[in-house]
């Protein structure tokens, strides 16, 4: 069995011969997963969801923010380059979070961006999003796609440049950040991504059609300084979100 919160490795730091050190962890609120990633995400990393039209990357991202409001009393902060607020917010109804609430309460922030503004962002390292998450304390954060964003870039140097630019933010934010990326092959292209974006996670959202009917399903790539599952499993959309079933392993 894997820990449930914390995983231990030797720290790049050096410490003294025999001291090892924990790698805090910051749990998505999807208990399924949580275990297949020994207990959650790292915290102050930057990874990506990718996965095609309908697999449940939102219901992922939301349902990670909302974890964090309601059981760790943590700032959330949803950055689209999508502007779909009123909508947004009506789907997480279905699942009984009540975002605007959480916006009332100062607990959660939905900025929206065109990618043009985004890169003036990154141009002034940071500028009103830094404030913003500076005065707030926001914890966690999801960047809502990373695909609108890069095809303002059409090679592939200033693509790669780009990323590099908006990592370094967002590492310097100090948010645990789920960037979502919208991809018609999603295991293909991420693939490629993997080598483009230098994100310390990827998580590949499937909604692939087998023997006649859809099914949803989800594997984990990468995950830096995490003994994570193999596994590509079955998921499901319930009226309380995402549920990651680990004993229905999927072979797409």
């Amino acid at each position: 069995m894997v820990p449930p919160k914390k995983a231990v490795r030797e720290s790049s730091s050096e410490p003294e011969r025999g001291v090892k050190r924990t790698i805090e962890r910051v749990p998505t609120g999807i208990v399924e997963f949580d275990k297949m990633v020994q207990g959650g995400l790292v915290r102050k990393s930057t990874n990506l969801i990718a996965g095609s039209a309908g697999a449940g990357k939102t219901v992922f991202a939301i349902q990670y923010l909302v974890s964090g409001i309601e059981k760790y009393d943590e700032v959330a902060m949803y950055l689209t380059f999508e502007e779909r607020k009123e909508s947004l917010y009506d789907d997480m109804r279905e699942f009984g979070w009540d975002l605007a609430k959480y916006e009332r309460e100062g607990k959660f922030i939905f900025l929206h961006y065109k990618p043009e503004q985004m890169m003036k962002i990154i141009t002034d390292g940071g500028g009103v999003v830094e404030t913003i998450i500076s005065e707030s304390k926001v914890k966690r954060m999801v960047i809502d796609s990373i695909t609108s964003f890069s095809l303002l870039y059409k090679d592939v140097l200033g693509k790669k440049e780009a990323a590099l630019e908006l990592f370094d933010l967002v590492s310097k934010w100090g948010v645990t950040c789920l960037l979502t990326s919208e991809e018609e092959s999603a295991y293909e292209k991420t693939m490629a991504a993997s080598l483009e974006f230098e994100v310390d996670g990827i998580i590949i959202m499937y909604h692939a059609k087998l023997k006649g009917k859809r099914i949803r399903a989800l594997e984990i790539l990468k995950m830096r300084g995490t003994d994570h599952s193999p596994d590509t499993v079955e998921v499901d959309i319930t009226k309380r979100g995402l549920e990651i079933k680990p004993d229905k392993i999927v072979d797409l």
